[in-house]
């Protein structure tokens, strides 16, 4: 590899020729400030809050687009840039809503830090026009402000990384705003509701629909029964809301955390993880085996769901047709767990909280109210419960480690896994890879559909068959696999998509991390690892050997996996969608 030598603020520092300075200077230990720039998904120097001096350029540069050379020089805070920087942030703020003291993204956004940091005020300087825009409200999942919109076209770069492109700049000149095509409302899009363009977002100009109220609400109401429940990524991601480590399995806190938030009860979505599997192997067996619709593809990520209905509707014969597992786990609590506890299932709130924002869309889905109420009736997301322990004056870190209620508590190892990409294919095989061949395996026999890669392929010889699969997360990358599947390409017998890229703990709804750490730090492996790491210190590592799993099969769903009440509550359909309404 070739290497080019520079210098930065006087560091010298070796770098791979095609290098940025921004890439320099991270090289060298230097911090260069930047606002629309988003490794991998938005590159075009277009904020120029990055800008720097650079010996052989012409003028300040951008640093986050603009390649070192052999032997350059690079001022990064001189007088001249710093005076660049502050009058860039009080161009910024002459059209910016500054309402920070209620804005969602106080003290978490980077317009904010950066006025702090170089000590920009509104100063009037630039008073003038100022556009004013309506929200869209009008998504189950997303809010958008454009008054407070900086146009980053981070959001932008994120939609078109996802292939789904249903955001743009629209207009010119002092009326260039963020919207739709023809400036229709955003439910009226194939948008899915992946959530990626809000932790894009470096300011409150993308959140996500808060539906605490209706929590605080629920939990204030002496007649409702409140169930919380949480997904496997959530306990690797809410420890960065309240400063620890990114990738800390804070599971122990977060179940005491909730619990004194005043709920009746606090589960393991991880348990409706566990009954997933085993209703969805059983499904794959059977089609392996009786010739049914391959390959199979798994439904956990309603985000890919929305895709496939929206772009590739007749193609919904592979899907599985297992609900996901927080509505599942919602079935049960409303069906079995009712009956056991004798409550009345019109009285009783499920909240799950998810790593994602597209759960908030799935649950107003048809056929997911097994008990003739919906399954889960209020999807949070991992910030919004952060937002409600933090109102609820609970020191997070400081709680001491507690358990999920019983009976539905404890899940296995493979239901921790859901949460990373390779998750629910690695945890479907061990299950069924010990049914069809009769006799218990090894759990990591399947270490190819680990890892971060968008598409992962593996074959598994499984009882004399050969069983070919595909992992796959990012639209982008189900995109092409499912043009295979299309023209009759695809090798594949089974494959897991899901639909944020590394899966489900780079959910839209997990802890927005700034551009500082992103560019830098794969947020995926790090949290991903605190799911390994669980799944590898469980005594049951597969989800049929869950002791709950046995329990609710003996004593509710009798006529054992994928039987008719099985079916009935833990299964749903699917729809073709109109791309524009």
């Amino acid at each position: 590899m070739d290497m080019v030598n520079v210098k930065i603020n006087g560091i010298a520092v070796s770098v791979p020729a095609g290098s940025t300075i921004l890439e320099a200077a991270h090289a060298a230990g230097v911090e260069i400030p930047t606002l629309c720039f988003l490794k991998d998904i938005n590159e075009i120097g277009a904020c120029r809050i990055c800008v720097v001096e650079a010996t052989g350029a012409r003028g300040l540069v951008t640093a986050c687009v603009y390649p070192v050379s052999e032997g350059m020089e690079v001022q990064t805070n001189t007088a001249k840039v710093q005076v660049a920087r502050r009058m860039t942030l009080e161009l910024i703020l002459s059209t910016h809503e500054k309402k920070c003291l209620s804005c969602v993204r106080s003290t978490d956004c980077e317009l904010q830090k950066l006025c702090r940091d170089y000590g920009v005020e509104d100063s009037g300087r630039f008073d003038g026009f100022r556009p004013e825009y309506k929200k869209d409200a009008s998504a189950a999942h997303l809010v958008r402000d454009n008054n407070k919109c900086v146009l980053c076209r981070r959001c932008v770069g994120a939609c078109n990384n996802q292939l789904v492109s249903v955001i743009g700049a629209n207009d010119r000149g002092i009326d260039t705003h963020i919207a739709c095509p023809f400036e229709k409302d955003l439910v009226d899009v194939p948008c899915v509701s992946c959530g990626q363009c809000i932790t894009a977002c470096p300011t409150g100009a993308l959140t996500e629909v808060d539906d605490t109220e209706k929590v605080w609400a629920a939990i204030a109401d002496p007649d409702k029964y409140v169930v919380f429940q949480t997904a496997p990524a959530v306990r690797a991601g809410l420890g960065e809301s309240f400063g620890m480590p990114i990738g800390t399995n804070v599971e122990g806190k977060m179940a005491a955390a909730i619990r004194r938030l005043g709920v009746d009860k606090v589960f393991d979505t991880d348990v409706g993880a566990d009954v997933t599997i085993v209703e969805e192997a059983t499904e794959f067996v059977q089609r392996l085996q009786n010739g049914g619709t391959l390959p199979m593809i798994t439904s956990c990520s309603p985000g890919w769901i929305k895709f496939l209905e929206y772009y590739y509707p007749e193609q919904i014969p592979h899907l599985s047709t297992c609900k996901s597992p927080h509505e599942m786990l919602g079935a049960i609590i409303k069906t079995y767990y009712a009956k056991k506890n004798d409550l009345d299932p019109k009285n009783i709130v499920v909240v799950s909280v998810m790593p994602c924002t597209a759960k908030k869309f799935e649950i107003t889905r048809d056929d997911e109210n097994a008990s003739g109420y919906p399954d889960v009736d209020i999807s949070l997301t991992t910030r919004e419960l952060a937002r409600m322990i933090d109102r609820a004056g609970i020191k997070f870190t400081e709680l001491p480690d507690e358990e999920f209620d019983n009976p539905i508590g404890k899940a296995s190892g493979a239901a921790h896994i859901f949460g990373a990409t390779g998750g629910v294919m690695e945890a479907a095989l061990r299950t069924a890879n010990d049914w069809l061949t009769g006799k218990e395996n090894d759990p990591d026999s399947f270490p190819e559909v680990r890892g971060i890669d968008g598409i992962k392929e593996a074959t598994y010889n499984i009882a004399g068959t050969e069983v070919k699969v595909c992992v796959v997360s990012g639209v982008k990358n189900a995109d092409y696999v499912l043009s295979k599947i299309k023209d009759g390409t695809a090798p594949w017998h089974f494959v897991e998509v899901m639909c944020c890229p590394g899966g489900c703990v780079n959910g839209g709804g997990q802890p927005i991390q700034p551009a500082s750490v992103r560019n830098w730090i794969d947020l995926r492996s790090e949290r991903a690892k605190a799911l390994y790491g669980e799944d590898s210190s469980m005594t049951f590592r597969k989800s049929h050997e869950s002791e709950f799993v046995k329990t609710l099969y003996d004593e509710y769903y009798t006529e054992g996996y994928g039987g008719k009440t099985a079916h009935h509550d833990l299964h749903t359909s699917y729809v073709a969608r109109k791309k524009f309404n």
